[in-house]
């Protein structure tokens, strides 16, 4: 398996854990606290691994570029959290990830990117095993759902501009990018959150506990779009909702309908054929 698919898998894990923990967490905060208390920390990690690598500053026009990712990426997430908040998380995640995942597909065949026909065949079947999975609700209804759509598209229009400021442009940094994305996704996330209930936490372990799906989430998908095509770094990224489901399976007692295996399924058969 290639590095770049690594990478993205990798991004997928850790997303679909945060995310399982960060739903259970806007169950007791407002999604915008979430994002506040989370987002600063993220600012903080990132900042410090760029200096003590001493990584050098990208252009400017790049880290006006990643602050504008990082609104577009908060209010994806705060969508997201919402709609995961409303729940069932199974159906709320796959459903998001099924529109982030064919965004920057697109981008990535438009900007170019050549894909052979196994690859292309393995992004099918992960597409169709997506959808099948959101098709058959778990139980609990469709809540949640509108607002997880139009998270998805945050989510893909995210991945497509931060792999542009974090590109090769950028001299080679990684971390800046990133902390400009989350200096301003921070910003005006504390003001939007003081403004509306506070910053108190409720359950503010649930709050710690998705704070590192964010950060390592946000790197390795970085490092997989560096790395390889696009097109695959963001398909592959956004099969985060299965572990999501998993977990929300495992701890919630969420009930997995036939369909949704049968999407898993049909995703486990194409990964080889785009990873390989």
């Amino acid at each position: 398996m290639n590095p770049s698919s690594v990478y993205a898998l990798l991004s997928a894990l850790i997303y679909g854990v945060g995310d399982f923990s960060a739903g259970l967490a806007s169950r007791h905060n407002p999604a915008i606290r979430v994002v506040a208390l989370t987002h600063p920390l993220g600012l903080i990690v990132y900042v410090a691994v760029a200096l003590a690598t001493h990584e050098r500053l990208p252009p400017a026009s790049l880290l006006w570029l990643a602050a504008l990712t990082g609104l577009v990426g908060m209010v994806a997430v705060v969508l997201f959290f919402r709609a995961l908040a409303l729940g069932p998380m199974g159906v709320v995640s796959v459903s998001s990830a099924a529109l982030g995942a064919i965004v920057p597909v697109l981008a990535g065949v438009i900007a170019g990117e050549t894909l052979t026909p196994t690859r292309l065949l393995g992004m099918a079947l992960i597409l169709a095993g997506i959808v099948a999975f959101s098709l058959a609700p778990s139980h609990g209804g469709r809540g949640g759902l509108p607002l997880a759509l139009f998270a998805g598209l945050g989510f893909g229009l995210f991945f497509v501009l931060l792999a542009r400021a974090s590109g090769k442009e950028s001299g080679g940094a990684v971390f800046w990018p990133l902390a400009a994305a989350r200096l301003a996704s921070s910003v005006v996330a504390l003001l939007l959150a003081a403004r509306q209930g506070g910053l108190r936490p409720q359950a503010p372990w649930l709050i710690l506990g998705s704070f590192p799906g964010d950060v390592l989430g946000n790197l390795f998908f970085t490092l997989a779009a560096r790395s390889g095509p696009l097109a695959v770094a963001g398909l592959l990224t956004n099969l985060y909702p299965v572990f999501t489901a998993l977990m929300a399976a495992l701890v919630l007692r969420e009930r997995l309908r036939r369909y949704q295996w049968l999407g898993v399924g049909v995703v486990l058969a194409g990964l080889p054929l785009v990873s390989g």
